[in-house]
C-alpha cells in the first residue's frame, strides 16, 4: 500500500458550495493542491467574477435557495468534466440578526429562512447529487457547526454584537448532523459515502476586529484561540479522498477542543 496515493485527488471532480467563502475557498484550494478538478459554486460569481486559478478550475453562480439553480450547476459540471466524485456542502445563508436573533422576537418567516439556509441547502445538495454518483459512487461532505452540538454562550456576544448566533442556525446545523447519518445509511448501497465536518470558531478576518470579543471566543476552547481557514481543509481532504473509503456516517469535529469540555 502506497499511503501517499490515498490522498491523491487526480482525476476526481469536486464541487464545493459556498466556495467563495472563508472556509469554502480553503477547501477548494486544498482539493486542487492534491490534484482534483474543483468547481466552486457561489452567489458571488458571474462571468466577470471568477475564483482564482489557485483555488478552483471553474466558478458558477448558484443560488442554494433554488433547486433549479443547484440542478443547473450540477448538470453543467457533468457536461463539462464528465463526472462528479465529491460534493462539499459548505454554502449557507442565514436569517435573524440584531433584535431578530433573540428567540423571543424571531418571527416564523425568519425562523424558516434560517433553517432552510443551513439544513435545507444541505438536503437539496444531497438529493440532487445522487443521480450523478449512483453509478460510480462518491463522497458527500456536509458542514455542521459546533453550535449544532452545543449552545453558544450568549454572554460573550452581548446584545449588539453583529456575530450573535441566532437559534435557527444551531437548530439547522444539528439537523445536518442527523441528515448526514440518515443519508449515509440510505446511500451506502450506491457506494456513496456521506460524512460531516464540524468547525469550531473560524471568524472571517474582516469580522475579527473586536479584540475583546476575539479573546473571549478563543478562551472558550482548549487551544486558546480561534481557527484559521486552512485548518478545516485537512478534514475535508481526508473525507474526499481514498484515505477514507471505509468511513461513512461520521462527523469530524475541528473546534480546538470547544465541545470536549
Amino acid at each position: 500500500m502506497n499511503y501517499k496515493e490515498l490522498f491523491d485527488m487526480t482525476n476526481k471532480v469536486c464541487i464545493v458550495t459556498g466556495g467563495a467563502g472563508y472556509l469554502g475557498s480553503a477547501c477548494c484550494k486544498a482539493l486542487k493542491d492534491f490534484g482534483a478538478t474543483v468547481v466552486s459554486l457561489d452567489v458571488l460569481y458571474s462571468s466577470e467574477n471568477q475564483p482564482s486559478k489557485e483555488e478552483a478550475d471553474l466558478g458558477l453562480y448558484c443560488d442554494l435557495a433554488s433547486t433549479d439553480s443547484i440542478k443547473e450547476c450540477f448538470s453543467k459540471t457533468q457536461d463539462i468534466f464528465g463526472r462528479i466524485d465529491v460534493l462539499v456542502n459548505c454554502g449557507i445563508f442565514g436569517a435573524g440578526y440584531g433584535k431578530d436573533s433573540r428567540i423571543e422576537f424571531m418571527d416564523d418567516e425568519t425562523w424558516k429562512k434560517g433553517i432552510d439556509g443551513s439544513l435545507g441547502v444541505t438536503f437539496r445538495g444531497i438529493r440532487e447529487i445522487v443521480p450523478y454518483m449512483k453509478e460510480n459512487g462518491g463522497s458527500i461532505i456536509n458542514f455542521c457547526s459546533m453550535y449544532g452540538l452545543v449552545s453558544p454562550d450568549l454572554r460573550i456576544y452581548g446584545p449588539d454584537n453583529p456575530q450573535t448566533n441566532p437559534p435557527n442556525y444551531g437548530a439547522g446545523k444539528a439537523g445536518v448532523a442527523q441528515l448526514t447519518r440518515y443519508a449515509a445509511c440510505s446511500l451506502a448501497k450506491y457506494n456513496i459515502r456521506v460524512n460531516a465536518v464540524t468547525p469550531g470558531p473560524f471568524p472571517k478576518p474582516a469580522n475579527a476586529t473586536d479584540s475583546e470579543f476575539m479573546a473571549s471566543l478563543g478562551n472558550k476552547n482548549m487551544l486558546g484561540r480561534t481557527g484559521k481557514n486552512h485548518e478545516i481543509a485537512g478534514a475535508v481532504l481526508l473525507l474526499a479522498s481514498d484515505a477514507s473509503t471505509y468511513t461513512t456516517g461520521s462527523n469530524i469535529v475541528v473546534d480546538g477542543g470547544w465541545t470536549a469540555w
